[in-house]
């Protein structure tokens, strides 16, 4: 199975790289992964919404040069579908018995996706209610696939 994480601006704490590091590190027993940043744009404190629709249009632009024709798309929504471990895990696992070679998880910017790329989503995910940073949600996704691929493979993992 090939993962592409496709995400909105570069990681600039070195912790939250290292952790992403590690994650890389971890998972490359049990697939093929790809990180794949892509250019933010600068959001004014005071932008209306024409002016956010128009950032999240521009970075999803930039976001759909990455997705190919035969990934399976999950996009990270706040108002996405909440899933268990177990759940997460057999989805991914269900996506390769189906056939789906490619996953790619792709995460926005600060304001959120653009419509093109909702409109390109398989599965809108929620890891919480809660509001992360963009970059701290690399890590947790990282740590969820990782997780995932533990669970497949009837490994141990902490509940």
């Amino acid at each position: 199975m090939k993962i592409s994480v496709i995400s909105v601006g570069k990681i600039k704490e070195k912790y939250l790289r290292d952790a992403v590091a590690e994650y890389v590190k971890r998972l490359s027993r049990y697939c093929r992964l790809e990180m794949i940043e892509v250019a933010d744009e600068k959001t004014p404190d005071q932008a209306g919404e024409a002016a956010e629709e128009a950032i999240r249009a521009k970075e999803g632009e930039r976001l759909l040069k990455y997705i190919r024709e035969d990934m399976y798309v999950i996009t990270l929504e706040i108002n996405g579908k909440m899933l268990t471990s177990e759940e997460f895990a057999e989805k991914i696992e269900t996506l390769g018995i189906q056939g789906k070679s490619s996953i790619a998880f792709v995460i926005g910017g600060s304001i959120g996706l653009g419509k093109e790329v909702l409109k390109r989503s398989d599965l809108a995910l929620s890891f919480s209610k809660m509001t992360f940073p963009h970059q701290l949600m690399r890590v947790i996704l990282l740590e969820q696939v990782y997780r995932a691929y533990r669970i497949i493979n009837g490994e141990p993992y902490h509940k």
